[in-house]
Protein backbone atom coordinates (compact mmCIF):
# COMPACT_ATOMS: atom_id res chain seq x y z
CA UNK A 1 0.00 0.00 0.00
CA UNK A 2 2.59 2.09 0.25
CA UNK A 3 2.99 3.59 -3.62
CA UNK A 4 -0.76 4.09 -3.57
CA UNK A 5 -1.12 8.01 -3.53
CA UNK A 6 -2.86 10.08 -0.66
CA UNK A 7 -6.67 10.68 -1.52
CA UNK A 8 -8.23 13.43 -1.10
CA UNK A 9 -11.49 14.40 0.97
CA UNK A 10 -14.80 14.70 -0.11
CA UNK A 11 -16.55 17.59 -0.48
CA UNK A 12 -19.60 19.86 -1.47
CA UNK A 13 -19.23 21.25 -4.53
CA UNK A 14 -20.54 25.01 -4.47
CA UNK A 15 -23.85 25.79 -6.36
CA UNK A 16 -24.16 27.79 -9.03
CA UNK A 17 -24.51 31.85 -9.01
CA UNK A 18 -25.89 32.41 -12.64
CA UNK A 19 -28.96 32.29 -14.51
CA UNK A 20 -29.87 32.24 -18.11
CA UNK A 21 -33.21 31.57 -20.33
CA UNK A 22 -33.36 32.05 -23.82
CA UNK A 23 -36.25 32.40 -25.85
CA UNK A 24 -37.34 32.53 -29.81
CA UNK A 25 -38.16 35.76 -31.39
CA UNK A 26 -41.10 34.74 -33.57
CA UNK A 27 -42.99 36.87 -36.02
CA UNK A 28 -40.28 39.52 -36.75
CA UNK A 29 -41.03 41.70 -39.99
CA UNK A 30 -38.08 42.00 -42.60
CA UNK A 31 -37.33 45.70 -41.40
CA UNK A 32 -36.67 44.10 -37.86
CA UNK A 33 -33.81 41.80 -39.29
CA UNK A 34 -32.77 44.64 -41.12
CA UNK A 35 -32.66 46.58 -38.22
CA UNK A 36 -30.83 43.73 -36.28
CA UNK A 37 -28.22 42.67 -38.88
CA UNK A 38 -26.97 46.57 -39.49
CA UNK A 39 -27.26 46.32 -35.41
CA UNK A 40 -24.88 43.27 -34.87
CA UNK A 41 -22.35 44.32 -37.82
CA UNK A 42 -21.65 48.21 -36.95
CA UNK A 43 -21.26 46.76 -32.71
CA UNK A 44 -19.32 43.84 -34.05
CA UNK A 45 -16.77 45.75 -36.18
CA UNK A 46 -16.18 48.01 -32.86
CA UNK A 47 -16.15 45.07 -30.67
CA UNK A 48 -13.17 43.06 -33.47
CA UNK A 49 -11.24 47.05 -33.27
CA UNK A 50 -11.19 47.15 -29.86
CA UNK A 51 -9.93 43.58 -28.80
CA UNK A 52 -7.31 44.25 -31.70
CA UNK A 53 -6.83 46.84 -29.69
CA UNK A 54 -5.89 45.44 -25.95
CA UNK A 55 -4.50 42.46 -27.47
CA UNK A 56 -1.76 45.32 -28.97
CA UNK A 57 -1.82 46.56 -25.60
CA UNK A 58 -0.70 43.05 -24.02
CA UNK A 59 0.69 43.47 -20.34
CA UNK A 60 0.69 47.47 -20.88
CA UNK A 61 -2.71 47.29 -20.32
CA UNK A 62 -3.86 49.94 -17.75
CA UNK A 63 -6.74 51.67 -16.11
CA UNK A 64 -5.56 54.51 -18.97
CA UNK A 65 -5.91 52.58 -21.97
CA UNK A 66 -9.03 51.23 -20.91
CA UNK A 67 -10.61 54.65 -20.59
CA UNK A 68 -8.93 55.56 -24.03
CA UNK A 69 -10.66 52.57 -25.56
CA UNK A 70 -14.20 53.29 -24.18
CA UNK A 71 -14.08 57.13 -25.09
CA UNK A 72 -13.23 56.09 -28.73
CA UNK A 73 -16.58 53.21 -28.73
CA UNK A 74 -18.88 56.16 -27.12
CA UNK A 75 -18.60 58.18 -30.07
CA UNK A 76 -19.44 55.43 -32.34
CA UNK A 77 -22.14 53.83 -30.16
CA UNK A 78 -23.25 55.05 -26.83
CA UNK A 79 -21.56 54.83 -23.28
CA UNK A 80 -23.34 51.50 -22.11
CA UNK A 81 -22.39 50.32 -25.32
CA UNK A 82 -18.56 50.83 -24.95
CA UNK A 83 -18.34 49.39 -21.63
CA UNK A 84 -20.22 46.20 -22.87
CA UNK A 85 -17.87 45.44 -25.56
CA UNK A 86 -14.84 46.35 -23.27
CA UNK A 87 -15.64 44.01 -21.01
CA UNK A 88 -16.04 41.50 -23.35
CA UNK A 89 -13.50 42.39 -24.74
CA UNK A 90 -11.41 41.68 -21.62
CA UNK A 91 -13.13 38.52 -21.11
CA UNK A 92 -12.24 37.09 -24.43
CA UNK A 93 -8.21 38.24 -23.46
CA UNK A 94 -8.29 36.61 -20.08
CA UNK A 95 -9.72 33.44 -21.60
CA UNK A 96 -6.96 33.20 -23.71
CA UNK A 97 -4.16 33.94 -21.15
CA UNK A 98 -5.54 30.49 -19.27
CA UNK A 99 -5.45 28.70 -22.10
CA UNK A 100 -2.19 29.37 -23.49
CA UNK A 101 -0.80 28.74 -19.59
CA UNK A 102 -2.95 25.23 -20.04
CA UNK A 103 -1.23 24.97 -23.09
CA UNK A 104 2.00 25.50 -22.05
CA UNK A 105 1.34 22.83 -18.95
CA UNK A 106 0.48 20.24 -22.07
CA UNK A 107 3.41 20.46 -23.58
CA UNK A 108 5.39 20.43 -20.55
CA UNK A 109 4.08 17.27 -19.64
CA UNK A 110 4.93 15.78 -23.10
CA UNK A 111 7.80 16.92 -23.34
CA UNK A 112 9.02 15.17 -19.90
CA UNK A 113 7.21 11.91 -20.86
CA UNK A 114 8.88 11.79 -24.39
CA UNK A 115 12.41 13.07 -22.08
CA UNK A 116 11.72 10.23 -20.14
CA UNK A 117 11.28 7.12 -22.57
CA UNK A 118 13.80 8.72 -24.30
CA UNK A 119 16.63 7.97 -21.77
CA UNK A 120 15.38 4.71 -21.56
CA UNK A 121 16.78 1.10 -23.56
CA UNK A 122 15.09 0.10 -26.74
CA UNK A 123 12.10 -1.90 -25.54
CA UNK A 124 12.62 -1.80 -21.50
CA UNK A 125 9.21 -2.56 -19.78
CA UNK A 126 7.53 0.22 -18.22
CA UNK A 127 5.51 0.13 -15.21
CA UNK A 128 1.97 0.89 -13.82
CA UNK A 129 2.92 4.69 -13.45
CA UNK A 130 5.50 5.16 -15.98
CA UNK A 131 5.55 3.89 -19.89
CA UNK A 132 8.61 2.19 -21.00
CA UNK A 133 11.44 2.45 -23.44
CA UNK A 134 9.99 2.68 -27.50
CA UNK A 135 9.81 -0.53 -28.84
CA UNK A 136 11.91 0.20 -31.84
CA UNK A 137 14.85 2.13 -33.51
CA UNK A 138 12.50 3.33 -35.87
CA UNK A 139 9.99 4.61 -33.34
CA UNK A 140 13.02 6.10 -31.21
CA UNK A 141 14.21 8.09 -34.09
CA UNK A 142 10.49 9.49 -34.85
CA UNK A 143 9.44 10.24 -31.08
CA UNK A 144 13.00 11.71 -30.93
CA UNK A 145 11.77 14.28 -34.04
CA UNK A 146 8.17 15.08 -31.85
CA UNK A 147 10.20 15.87 -29.11
CA UNK A 148 11.68 18.63 -30.83
CA UNK A 149 8.59 19.52 -32.06
CA UNK A 150 7.32 20.06 -28.56
CA UNK A 151 10.63 22.04 -27.70
CA UNK A 152 9.80 24.67 -30.30
CA UNK A 153 6.59 24.91 -29.73
CA UNK A 154 6.70 25.45 -26.05
CA UNK A 155 9.96 27.76 -26.43
CA UNK A 156 7.41 29.88 -28.90
CA UNK A 157 4.53 29.80 -26.15
CA UNK A 158 6.68 30.94 -23.36
CA UNK A 159 8.12 33.72 -25.41
CA UNK A 160 4.39 35.03 -26.56
CA UNK A 161 3.56 34.86 -22.64
CA UNK A 162 6.14 36.97 -21.55
CA UNK A 163 5.65 39.32 -24.18
CA UNK A 164 1.28 39.31 -23.19
CA UNK A 165 0.95 38.08 -26.89
CA UNK A 166 -2.26 36.14 -27.39
CA UNK A 167 -4.10 34.48 -30.37
CA UNK A 168 -7.70 35.14 -30.44
CA UNK A 169 -9.90 34.78 -33.05
CA UNK A 170 -13.80 36.52 -32.93
CA UNK A 171 -16.21 33.91 -34.55
CA UNK A 172 -14.50 30.78 -33.60
CA UNK A 173 -10.87 29.36 -34.39
CA UNK A 174 -13.16 26.00 -35.32
CA UNK A 175 -15.20 28.08 -38.12
CA UNK A 176 -12.15 30.03 -39.71
CA UNK A 177 -10.54 26.47 -40.26
CA UNK A 178 -13.72 25.40 -41.62
CA UNK A 179 -13.32 27.85 -44.48
CA UNK A 180 -10.43 25.82 -46.22
CA UNK A 181 -12.68 22.50 -45.58
CA UNK A 182 -15.50 23.46 -47.91
CA UNK A 183 -16.11 20.53 -49.08
CA UNK A 184 -15.81 17.91 -46.32
CA UNK A 185 -18.09 20.74 -44.36
CA UNK A 186 -20.62 20.02 -46.53
CA UNK A 187 -20.58 24.14 -47.44
CA UNK A 188 -20.56 26.44 -50.11
CA UNK A 189 -18.57 29.74 -49.82
CA UNK A 190 -21.74 31.83 -49.45
CA UNK A 191 -23.55 29.61 -46.57
CA UNK A 192 -19.85 29.81 -44.71
CA UNK A 193 -19.82 33.58 -44.72
CA UNK A 194 -23.16 33.77 -43.28
CA UNK A 195 -22.07 31.87 -40.74
CA UNK A 196 -19.06 33.37 -39.57
CA UNK A 197 -20.84 37.31 -40.11
CA UNK A 198 -23.34 35.58 -37.71
CA UNK A 199 -20.80 34.37 -35.43
CA UNK A 200 -18.83 38.09 -35.19
CA UNK A 201 -22.02 40.12 -35.13
CA UNK A 202 -22.15 41.64 -31.43
CA UNK A 203 -26.18 42.46 -29.79
CA UNK A 204 -25.76 42.59 -26.20
CA UNK A 205 -26.02 44.36 -23.33
CA UNK A 206 -25.09 43.99 -19.61
CA UNK A 207 -28.28 44.87 -17.36
CA UNK A 208 -27.82 47.81 -14.42
CA UNK A 209 -29.76 47.49 -11.26
CA UNK A 210 -31.74 50.85 -10.81
CA UNK A 211 -32.75 51.50 -14.49
CA UNK A 212 -36.20 51.04 -16.29
CA UNK A 213 -36.74 47.13 -16.30
CA UNK A 214 -32.61 46.19 -15.30
CA UNK A 215 -31.64 47.48 -18.89
CA UNK A 216 -31.51 50.65 -20.53
CA UNK A 217 -29.93 49.11 -23.81
CA UNK A 218 -31.98 46.16 -24.42
CA UNK A 219 -35.06 46.39 -22.71
CA UNK A 220 -38.09 43.92 -22.26
CA UNK A 221 -41.29 44.97 -20.56
CA UNK A 222 -43.38 42.61 -18.55
CA UNK A 223 -46.14 42.28 -21.57
CA UNK A 224 -42.69 40.90 -23.48
CA UNK A 225 -42.24 43.74 -25.94
CA UNK A 226 -38.42 44.30 -26.76
CA UNK A 227 -36.58 47.16 -27.80
CA UNK A 228 -33.05 48.42 -28.77
CA UNK A 229 -31.46 51.65 -28.05
CA UNK A 230 -29.52 52.03 -31.23
CA UNK A 231 -26.12 53.26 -31.83
CA UNK A 232 -25.71 56.94 -32.76
CA UNK A 233 -24.95 56.03 -36.81
CA UNK A 234 -27.92 54.07 -36.77
CA UNK A 235 -30.53 56.48 -34.92
CA UNK A 236 -32.11 57.28 -38.47
CA UNK A 237 -33.70 53.58 -38.50
CA UNK A 238 -35.58 53.92 -35.00
CA UNK A 239 -39.24 53.69 -34.60
CA UNK A 240 -39.74 54.83 -30.79
CA UNK A 241 -38.94 57.73 -28.76
CA UNK A 242 -35.28 58.53 -27.91
CA UNK A 243 -33.31 56.73 -30.85
CA UNK A 244 -35.19 53.20 -29.93
CA UNK A 245 -36.23 50.26 -32.65
CA UNK A 246 -39.07 48.22 -31.05
CA UNK A 247 -39.45 44.70 -32.22
CA UNK A 248 -42.85 43.22 -33.71
CA UNK A 249 -41.97 40.24 -31.64
CA UNK A 250 -42.50 39.82 -28.38
CA UNK A 251 -40.81 37.73 -25.78
CA UNK A 252 -42.13 35.19 -23.25
CA UNK A 253 -40.01 33.01 -21.23
CA UNK A 254 -41.66 29.50 -20.54
CA UNK A 255 -38.44 28.49 -18.11
CA UNK A 256 -38.06 30.60 -14.55
CA UNK A 257 -40.34 33.55 -16.31
CA UNK A 258 -41.93 34.42 -13.33
CA UNK A 259 -38.46 34.29 -11.54
CA UNK A 260 -37.40 36.63 -14.66
CA UNK A 261 -40.56 38.68 -14.65
CA UNK A 262 -40.15 39.71 -10.68
CA UNK A 263 -36.28 41.23 -11.62
CA UNK A 264 -37.38 43.26 -14.42
CA UNK A 265 -40.61 44.40 -12.21
CA UNK A 266 -38.08 45.22 -9.20
CA UNK A 267 -35.51 47.23 -11.86
CA UNK A 268 -32.49 44.91 -10.93
CA UNK A 269 -30.07 43.84 -13.61
CA UNK A 270 -30.86 41.51 -16.04
CA UNK A 271 -28.10 41.24 -19.09
CA UNK A 272 -29.81 40.07 -22.85
CA UNK A 273 -28.37 38.79 -26.17
CA UNK A 274 -29.50 38.39 -29.41
CA UNK A 275 -28.15 36.13 -32.08
CA UNK A 276 -29.20 34.46 -35.26
CA UNK A 277 -29.07 30.65 -35.65
CA UNK A 278 -27.96 30.69 -39.48
CA UNK A 279 -28.89 26.93 -40.24
CA UNK A 280 -32.86 27.56 -38.57
CA UNK A 281 -32.91 30.98 -39.77
CA UNK A 282 -34.32 31.80 -36.37
CA UNK A 283 -33.61 34.56 -33.57
CA UNK A 284 -32.99 34.22 -30.29
CA UNK A 285 -33.09 35.61 -27.15
CA UNK A 286 -31.33 34.99 -24.08
CA UNK A 287 -31.77 36.38 -20.53
CA UNK A 288 -29.11 36.10 -17.77
CA UNK A 289 -28.50 37.46 -14.27
CA UNK A 290 -26.72 36.91 -11.27
CA UNK A 291 -28.26 36.01 -7.81
CA UNK A 292 -26.85 34.80 -4.66
CA UNK A 293 -24.54 31.91 -4.42
CA UNK A 294 -26.76 28.95 -3.50
CA UNK A 295 -24.95 28.03 0.42
CA UNK A 296 -24.00 24.23 0.59
CA UNK A 297 -25.20 22.29 3.02
CA UNK A 298 -22.09 20.57 5.76
CA UNK A 299 -21.02 17.55 4.13
CA UNK A 300 -22.55 15.13 7.74
CA UNK A 301 -25.89 16.92 6.35
CA UNK A 302 -25.59 15.59 2.91
CA UNK A 303 -24.57 12.40 4.05
CA UNK A 304 -27.50 11.72 6.89
CA UNK A 305 -29.63 10.36 4.50
CA UNK A 306 -27.80 8.43 2.44
CA UNK A 307 -26.01 8.96 -0.93
CA UNK A 308 -26.40 8.16 -4.98
CA UNK A 309 -22.90 6.85 -5.78
CA UNK A 310 -22.65 7.63 -9.99
CA UNK A 311 -20.07 6.25 -11.96
CA UNK A 312 -19.20 8.33 -15.43
CA UNK A 313 -18.30 6.45 -18.25
CA UNK A 314 -18.20 7.37 -22.22
CA UNK A 315 -21.99 5.72 -22.76
CA UNK A 316 -23.91 5.44 -19.70
CA UNK A 317 -23.62 6.83 -16.00
CA UNK A 318 -23.76 3.89 -13.28
CA UNK A 319 -25.33 4.46 -10.04
CA UNK A 320 -25.96 2.83 -6.91
CA UNK A 321 -28.30 3.72 -3.92
CA UNK A 322 -25.96 3.74 -0.44
CA UNK A 323 -27.71 4.05 3.12
CA UNK A 324 -26.04 6.04 5.60
CA UNK A 325 -23.65 2.86 6.92
CA UNK A 326 -22.79 2.32 3.10
CA UNK A 327 -24.85 -0.74 2.53
CA UNK A 328 -26.17 -0.45 -1.08
CA UNK A 329 -30.05 -0.47 -1.27
CA UNK A 330 -31.96 -2.07 -3.89
CA UNK A 331 -30.76 -2.65 -7.82
CA UNK A 332 -27.66 -0.40 -10.17
CA UNK A 333 -29.30 1.78 -12.32
CA UNK A 334 -28.20 3.16 -15.57
CA UNK A 335 -28.72 6.26 -17.64
CA UNK A 336 -27.65 5.83 -21.15
CA UNK A 337 -26.90 8.71 -22.95
CA UNK A 338 -25.34 8.80 -27.09
CA UNK A 339 -22.50 11.40 -28.02
CA UNK A 340 -22.37 11.42 -31.27
CA UNK A 341 -23.57 14.04 -33.56
CA UNK A 342 -23.64 17.94 -33.47
CA UNK A 343 -23.08 19.59 -29.80
CA UNK A 344 -26.74 20.72 -29.31
CA UNK A 345 -27.44 16.74 -29.46
CA UNK A 346 -24.88 15.79 -27.29
CA UNK A 347 -26.04 18.77 -24.67
CA UNK A 348 -29.75 17.37 -24.80
CA UNK A 349 -28.47 13.58 -24.23
CA UNK A 350 -26.44 14.77 -21.03
CA UNK A 351 -29.84 16.48 -19.92
CA UNK A 352 -31.75 13.76 -20.60
CA UNK A 353 -29.66 11.62 -18.32
CA UNK A 354 -28.64 13.71 -15.51
CA UNK A 355 -33.17 14.55 -15.48
CA UNK A 356 -33.50 10.32 -15.16
CA UNK A 357 -30.68 10.22 -12.38
CA UNK A 358 -32.11 13.47 -10.55
CA UNK A 359 -35.79 12.06 -10.33
CA UNK A 360 -34.39 8.64 -9.34
CA UNK A 361 -32.63 10.47 -6.56
CA UNK A 362 -35.69 12.68 -5.35
CA UNK A 363 -37.57 8.75 -5.19
CA UNK A 364 -35.06 7.32 -2.99
CA UNK A 365 -35.28 10.68 -0.66
CA UNK A 366 -31.44 11.02 -0.41
CA UNK A 367 -30.00 14.57 -0.28
CA UNK A 368 -26.71 14.32 -2.36
CA UNK A 369 -25.19 12.63 -4.98
CA UNK A 370 -21.73 11.51 -5.06
CA UNK A 371 -19.53 11.96 -8.13
CA UNK A 372 -15.76 11.91 -9.28
CA UNK A 373 -13.82 14.88 -9.45
CA UNK A 374 -12.77 13.91 -12.95
CA UNK A 375 -10.12 15.88 -14.65
CA UNK A 376 -8.69 14.28 -17.98
CA UNK A 377 -6.49 17.43 -19.12
CA UNK A 378 -3.25 15.18 -18.77
CA UNK A 379 -4.43 12.04 -19.36
CA UNK A 380 -5.58 11.95 -23.10
CA UNK A 381 -2.11 12.89 -24.66
CA UNK A 382 -0.46 10.69 -27.33
CA UNK A 383 3.15 11.13 -25.62
CA UNK A 384 1.07 9.33 -22.27
CA UNK A 385 -1.11 6.63 -23.91
CA UNK A 386 0.71 6.01 -27.18
CA UNK A 387 -0.60 3.58 -29.77
CA UNK A 388 -3.66 3.44 -27.13
CA UNK A 389 -5.89 5.66 -29.95
CA UNK A 390 -9.29 3.83 -29.08
CA UNK A 391 -8.78 4.54 -25.60
CA UNK A 392 -7.43 8.50 -25.97
CA UNK A 393 -10.73 8.89 -27.54
CA UNK A 394 -12.94 7.07 -25.54
CA UNK A 395 -11.28 9.22 -22.51
CA UNK A 396 -12.11 12.64 -24.59
CA UNK A 397 -15.78 11.44 -25.27
CA UNK A 398 -16.69 11.62 -21.49
CA UNK A 399 -18.21 14.79 -20.92
CA UNK A 400 -16.36 15.72 -17.69
CA UNK A 401 -16.53 19.86 -17.46
CA UNK A 402 -20.03 20.24 -19.01
CA UNK A 403 -21.02 16.85 -16.46
CA UNK A 404 -20.18 18.78 -13.66
CA UNK A 405 -21.88 21.59 -14.59
CA UNK A 406 -25.06 20.49 -15.77
CA UNK A 407 -25.68 18.27 -12.46
CA UNK A 408 -24.39 21.14 -10.27
CA UNK A 409 -27.40 23.56 -11.47
CA UNK A 410 -29.72 21.15 -12.27
CA UNK A 411 -30.09 19.58 -8.65
CA UNK A 412 -29.65 22.77 -7.16
CA UNK A 413 -32.97 23.22 -8.52
CA UNK A 414 -34.26 19.93 -6.90
CA UNK A 415 -32.58 20.62 -3.26
CA UNK A 416 -29.92 17.92 -4.03
CA UNK A 417 -26.58 18.79 -2.99
CA UNK A 418 -23.31 17.18 -5.03
CA UNK A 419 -20.30 15.50 -3.30
CA UNK A 420 -17.18 15.40 -5.50
CA UNK A 421 -14.65 12.13 -4.46
CA UNK A 422 -11.27 11.54 -5.45
CA UNK A 423 -11.03 9.14 -8.64
CA UNK A 424 -7.83 7.14 -7.44
CA UNK A 425 -8.73 3.48 -7.49
CA UNK A 426 -12.47 3.83 -7.00
CA UNK A 427 -13.31 0.99 -10.22
CA UNK A 428 -10.38 -1.21 -9.55
CA UNK A 429 -11.49 -1.44 -5.81
CA UNK A 430 -15.22 -1.64 -6.40
CA UNK A 431 -14.83 -4.46 -8.96
CA UNK A 432 -12.72 -6.17 -6.33
CA UNK A 433 -14.46 -5.68 -3.17
CA UNK A 434 -18.18 -5.57 -4.91
CA UNK A 435 -18.73 -7.03 -8.08
CA UNK A 436 -18.86 -10.34 -7.09
CA UNK A 437 -20.27 -10.78 -3.77
CA UNK A 438 -23.18 -8.70 -5.54
CA UNK A 439 -23.87 -10.82 -8.10
CA UNK A 440 -26.41 -13.12 -8.39
CA UNK A 441 -28.29 -15.14 -11.30
CA UNK A 442 -30.85 -12.07 -10.99
CA UNK A 443 -28.62 -9.46 -10.56
CA UNK A 444 -25.74 -8.99 -13.26
CA UNK A 445 -22.90 -6.55 -11.23
CA UNK A 446 -21.05 -4.70 -14.17
CA UNK A 447 -17.91 -3.03 -13.44
CA UNK A 448 -18.80 0.76 -13.36
CA UNK A 449 -21.99 -0.44 -10.83
CA UNK A 450 -19.40 -1.49 -8.04
CA UNK A 451 -17.32 1.90 -8.90
CA UNK A 452 -20.66 3.19 -7.94
CA UNK A 453 -20.43 1.49 -4.68
CA UNK A 454 -17.10 2.77 -3.50
CA UNK A 455 -17.77 6.44 -4.79
CA UNK A 456 -20.41 6.97 -2.77
CA UNK A 457 -18.77 4.99 0.06
CA UNK A 458 -16.37 7.50 -0.24
CA UNK A 459 -18.40 10.19 -0.06
CA UNK A 460 -19.95 8.97 2.79
CA UNK A 461 -16.46 9.35 4.70
CA UNK A 462 -16.19 5.43 4.37
CA UNK A 463 -13.43 2.50 3.15
CA UNK A 464 -14.64 0.83 -0.28
CA UNK A 465 -13.39 -2.80 1.72
CA UNK A 466 -16.17 -4.48 3.25
CA UNK A 467 -16.29 -5.44 6.79
CA UNK A 468 -14.73 -8.84 6.70
CA UNK A 469 -17.29 -11.62 7.44
CA UNK A 470 -16.13 -13.93 11.33
CA UNK A 471 -15.95 -17.68 10.52
CA UNK A 472 -19.80 -18.86 11.54
CA UNK A 473 -20.02 -21.66 14.38
CA UNK A 474 -19.98 -24.57 12.44
CA UNK A 475 -20.03 -25.74 8.28
CA UNK A 476 -23.73 -24.93 7.94
CA UNK A 477 -23.18 -21.68 8.67
CA UNK A 478 -25.70 -20.99 10.97
CA UNK A 479 -24.44 -17.75 12.08
CA UNK A 480 -24.79 -16.00 8.91
CA UNK A 481 -22.67 -12.98 7.24
CA UNK A 482 -22.52 -10.27 9.50
CA UNK A 483 -21.00 -7.46 6.97
CA UNK A 484 -22.75 -4.56 8.60
CA UNK A 485 -19.91 -1.55 7.95
CA UNK A 486 -17.50 -0.56 10.59
CA UNK A 487 -16.61 2.73 11.56
CA UNK A 488 -14.31 4.69 9.17
CA UNK A 489 -11.72 5.39 11.97
CA UNK A 490 -11.53 2.00 14.10
CA UNK A 491 -9.51 -0.46 11.78
CA UNK A 492 -9.46 -2.94 14.61
CA UNK A 493 -12.74 -4.58 13.19
CA UNK A 494 -11.84 -4.95 10.11
CA UNK A 495 -9.45 -6.69 7.80
CA UNK A 496 -8.58 -10.57 8.03
CA UNK A 497 -8.91 -12.22 11.90
CA UNK A 498 -5.41 -13.55 12.98
CA UNK A 499 -4.92 -17.21 13.11
CA UNK A 500 -6.32 -18.64 16.82
CA UNK A 501 -2.90 -19.92 17.80
CA UNK A 502 -0.57 -19.13 20.46
CA UNK A 503 2.71 -18.56 18.47
CA UNK A 504 3.87 -16.04 16.37
CA UNK A 505 3.44 -15.86 12.77
CA UNK A 506 5.88 -17.27 10.52
CA UNK A 507 7.37 -19.15 14.24
CA UNK A 508 8.05 -23.19 13.62
CA UNK A 509 5.28 -25.25 15.36
CA UNK A 510 7.21 -27.41 18.74
CA UNK A 511 8.89 -30.10 18.28
CA UNK A 512 8.39 -29.97 14.95
CA UNK A 513 4.85 -31.61 15.68
CA UNK A 514 1.71 -30.97 14.19
CA UNK A 515 -0.72 -28.66 17.05
CA UNK A 516 -3.43 -31.43 16.98
CA UNK A 517 -3.80 -34.33 15.85
CA UNK A 518 -6.13 -35.22 12.56
CA UNK A 519 -9.86 -36.50 13.91
CA UNK A 520 -10.93 -39.36 11.92
CA UNK A 521 -14.11 -38.71 10.14
CA UNK A 522 -17.51 -40.02 11.32
CA UNK A 523 -18.37 -41.21 7.64
CA UNK A 524 -17.35 -44.53 6.78
CA UNK A 525 -16.46 -42.54 3.06
CA UNK A 526 -13.57 -40.66 4.63
CA UNK A 527 -12.28 -43.07 6.57
CA UNK A 528 -9.15 -44.72 5.28
CA UNK A 529 -9.03 -48.42 3.74
CA UNK A 530 -7.13 -50.97 5.06
CA UNK A 531 -7.04 -53.42 2.32
CA UNK A 532 -4.33 -54.26 0.13
CA UNK A 533 -4.12 -53.84 -3.45
CA UNK A 534 -2.07 -56.35 -5.52
CA UNK A 535 -1.42 -55.93 -8.86
CA UNK A 536 -1.57 -59.43 -11.03
CA UNK A 537 0.19 -60.20 -13.97
CA UNK A 538 -1.53 -59.58 -17.42
CA UNK A 539 -2.66 -63.54 -18.10
CA UNK A 540 -2.92 -64.81 -21.63
CA UNK A 541 -5.24 -67.37 -23.19
CA UNK A 542 -4.29 -69.07 -26.08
Amino acid sequence: MGGLRELAAPFVVPGPCGVAVRDRLKHLTPQDEIVLRAVGEHQGALASRDLRARCADGLEHSKETWASRKRDLTAQSSSRIAGAITKATHDQWALARRCQAAHIRNLEAGIGTLRHRLSLPIGAPGTKRAAGGYRSKGEWFHKSRRLAALEARHDAAVRDRQAGRVRVVRGGKRLLNTRHHLTQAQLTEDQWRERWEAERWFIAADGESGKRFGNETIRVTPDGEVSIKLPAPLAHLANAKHGRYTLNSTAAFAHRGQEWADRIVANRAVAYRIHLDVDRGRWYLTASWQRPVVKTIPLEAARARGVIGVDTNADHFAAYHLDPHGNPIGEPRRFFYDLSGSAGHRDAQIRHALTRLIHWAKRAGVAAIAIEDLDFTAEKTREKHGRRKRFRQLISGIPTGKLKARLVSMAAEQGLSIVAVDPAYTSMWGAQHWQKPLANPHRRMSRHDAAGIAIGRRALGHPVRRRTAPPPHDRSDRAGHRTVQAGPGNRGREGIRPPATDRLPGEPLPNGTRKREPSASNTVRDAPSTQQWVQDSLMHTG
